[in-house]
């Protein structure tokens, strides 16, 4: 049974991506690398912010992860008015929030930034936790961030459905022993299928709170408590 609901950010709630690889191009070039778009692919697969800059600049201090990180942020806050809700999300949320269903957010952005969006498309009060990579050691693969975000829906994970863009986001959903939709922009959906996702959708307009109960009406997974 659909028992709670745990939404990735970028890419999911938000259609933030191209604002992200600009911002990202932009930095870089500013160091002198001039990364190739498919290269850049990377920034879109759920890591931290800091492993993101160690994959481009190698070795790194932890003064240079926060100065080069407020860089990248003061570039993507330049142009961050072009950040729009990916299509149908706020009405697959209310459909969630007229069923009863709790939601939380987990993802490997920034608490900062992250809330600040939030709040720009007033949903801030409407998870019951956001849990961010500020939060965890690791991220996705490692489903660190979203055990720790289940602990609030208070419900077995099996009872659970993860919204996820990334492979490494889907991967972690599963390694959670949680069910996982996939938006499967830019052309990912056959690498989303292989990496686990039960439902594969180009965006929330493809897909309804009746479809996802009927996910969970099957046979559910092995899977682990966490309340």
């Amino acid at each position: 049974m659909l028992a709670g609901v745990i939404f990735d950010f970028d890419g999911v709630i938000a259609d933030s991506h191209p604002v992200h690889l600009r911002a990202w191009k932009t930095f870089l070039r500013s160091l002198g690398k001039d990364v190739r778009d498919d290269e850049l692919a990377f920034v879109l697969e759920g890591s931290k912010r800091e492993e993101i800059l160690r994959h481009f600049v190698g070795n790194i201090t932890e003064q240079q992860v926060r100065d080069f990180g407020a860089e990248k942020e003061r570039l993507f806050q330049a142009i961050a008015s072009e950040l729009r809700m990916v299509r149908g999300f706020a009405e697959f949320l209310a459909q969630i929030e007229t069923a009863g269903i709790p939601a939380a957010v987990a993802t490997s952005g920034s608490r900062p930034r992250v809330e600040r969006t939030l709040e720009k498309f007033a949903l801030r009060d409407r998870f019951r936790l956001i849990v961010t990579g500020d939060d965890v050691p690791r991220g996705k693969p490692d489903p660190a961030l979203f055990l720790l975000a289940a602990r609030s829906l208070q419900t077995e994970v099996e009872n659970i459905l993860v919204c996820e863009d990334a492979v490494s986001g889907v991967v972690a959903a599963r390694a959670a022993g949680m069910k996982c939709l996939a938006i499967a922009a830019n052309s990912r959906a056959a690498r989303l299928k292989e990496a686990g996702a039960s439902i594969i959708v180009e965006d929330f307009t493809q897909t309804t709170l009746g479809m996802v109960r009927q996910l969970f009406a099957q046979q559910p997974p092995a899977a682990t408590s966490v309340t």
